[in-house]
């Protein structure tokens, strides 16, 4: 079920890379994303774990998930014209909303 589509300027409030997401089972970037009246936390990531036997994904999987999420963090960089993932933080930022369901964001390039 849909809400209301919308659109919110804010800024990247957090930003770190390590441990985190589902079950802190994860290894990835996470954020937090807000303005006054508003935040919401995104991150990407994939299993930080050693494949079992039993996993559906292999050792090969999770090196293509460390390449994604390095092609990630550098299109990050070079939208917000930085060189490292602390420089990102207070970056302007676009967030777009599906009622309260975070669909996207963008950095705001066009403001930089």
């Amino acid at each position: 079920m849909s809400g209301e589509k919308r659109k919110e300027l804010g800024r990247i409030q957090k930003v770190r890379v390590g441990i985190g997401g589902y079950q802190d089972a994860q290894f990835g970037i996470w954020f937090t994303l807000g303005s006054a009246g508003w935040g919401v936390q995104d991150g990407r990531g994939f299993w930080s774990m050693k494949p079992t036997p039993d996993c559906k994904w292999t050792e090969a999987d999770q090196n293509g998930s460390f390449a994604e999420l390095a092609r990630y963090i550098l299109e990050l960089l070079r939208s917000a014209k930085v060189e490292s993932v602390d420089a990102l933080l207070n970056k302007p930022i676009e967030v777009e909303f599906d009622g309260n369901l975070l669909k996207s964001w963008r950095i705001l390039e066009e403001v930089l």
